[in-house]
């Protein structure tokens, strides 16, 4: 057994083998209690790309867990023409030249301490790390001031939580989760309101004001990046620097910088963080011979599209219907992927100049909604 399906295992003990399982049975197919779940990567992406036919807003969408927490106007939850005109305004706020600028500048001295660190031989737990370095980067995007590490650190854990409140057969949640979530997102909502209304075209928040969204649109967005971005980043850098120790490509990659963004997007394919993705069905249609229904829940397995291609392999070339799956397609395609990368990038090119890095202790995190290690310490050999 791999150390990726421990971290599946230990996640999702019960469900993760009913979605192997599934994939087992063809490329779409219609589960009972769960919907019509699809397994394969050119299937899925026909459903992602048709926002008709297949939306967020529906019963057993996206929009139906998440509205009650972030209100009704966020592109996760949106569909039709508002959500167009919604994603218009928000096409250049997460441009690579802007994302990659913000990072350095958040991360520069985060990155310095980290490098330091692993130049005297110290271990590094690259979970504590990566919360650190998603939370800072998150509280620059809302709007937080002076920030400490262990502010950053109770920030990723606030946002956990409600995440971990979702299971793979979670539909909505309890009017009490609603609540304990509402009481984490309101104040980083009053935060990301000041700095809208500072109006500073140097933060996310002033940049939304000047491209026309309303307050709430823009404290809308604050709560989604912050449940959609936060743990995505946080989770995978582990897991990406282990899966290139684990195949033995951790200091081909140190040596071949231009080698970086393949391996991020195989380490992507591999542990595919986002497992599932959900649609609501508003009208008759086929998927891969399977007939749905008005009111049918499509369950994209993203995982088994992902892994359909075998194991960690840097040299495998990504065929055009697995492209960037992870991070959605078409209408929905994941707004702050500029964001994540060159987050993930800053944070891998770090770690990666200490290589060769031994792993000296791992364990895999429990209850959580995102597979990920609990911790995952490392030494740079190089040092000693």
């Amino acid at each position: 057994m791999t150390w990726e399906e421990r971290l599946y295992l230990a996640a999702h003990p019960f469900a993760y083998p009913l979605l192997r399982a599934a994939a087992r049975r063809g490329p779409v197919v219609r589960v009972p209690g769960v919907g019509v779940v699809v397994n394969d990567a050119a299937r899925a992406r026909e459903v992602l790309m048709d926002g008709d036919t297949f939306r967020k807003d529906g019963p057993g969408s996206p929009g139906e867990l998440w509205t009650p927490v972030l209100g009704p106007s966020v592109l996760l939850n949106m569909e039709g023409e508002a959500h167009r005109a919604l994603r218009r305004r928000l096409t250049d706020l997460f441009v690579p030249s802007y994302t990659e600028a913000l990072c350095a500048r958040v991360l520069a001295e985060p990155l310095e301490r980290l490098g330091d660190r692993l130049g005297r031989g110290a271990t590094l737990d690259v979970v504590d790390a990566a919360r650190v370095m998603a939370g800072t980067v998150i509280g620059e995007v809302i709007g937080l001031e002076g920030g400490t590490e262990a502010a950053y650190r109770d920030l990723f854990e606030q946002g956990e939580r409600i995440v971990a409140m979702v299971s793979l057969r979670t539909r909505r949640l309890s009017p009490a989760q609603v609540r304990r979530a509402r009481a984490v997102l309101d104040p980083l909502g009053d935060t990301a309101a000041k700095a809208y209304l500072a109006g500073d075209e140097s933060t996310v928040m002033g940049r939304m004001r000047a491209l026309g969204l309303s307050e709430d649109e823009a404290r809308g967005a604050a709560g989604a990046f912050f449940l959609t971005g936060t743990e995505t980043v946080a989770t995978l850098l582990p897991r990406l620097i282990a899966v290139l120790a684990d195949h033995g490509q951790a200091a081909r990659v140190a040596d071949d910088p231009a080698l970086l963004d393949r391996a991020v997007e195989e380490a992507m394919r591999v542990t595919t963080p986002t497992p599932v993705m959900l649609r609501s069905v508003h009208r008759p249609a086929r998927v891969g011979g399977v007939a749905i229904r008005p009111g049918d829940r499509v369950l994209i397995a993203t995982h088994n599209c992902c892994r359909a291609y075998g194991p960690f392999d840097l040299d495998r070339p990504h065929p055009p219907e697995l492209r960037r799956l992870w991070f959605g397609a078409g209408p929905h395609f994941c707004i702050g992927y500029p964001l994540a990368m060159a987050q993930i990038r800053l944070v891998a090119r770090t770690l990666l100049a200490a290589a060769p890095l031994v792993i000296t202790r791992r364990a895999a995190a429990r209850n959580v909604l995102i597979p990920t290690y609990r911790h995952l310490a490392v030494r740079s050999e190089a040092a000693a």
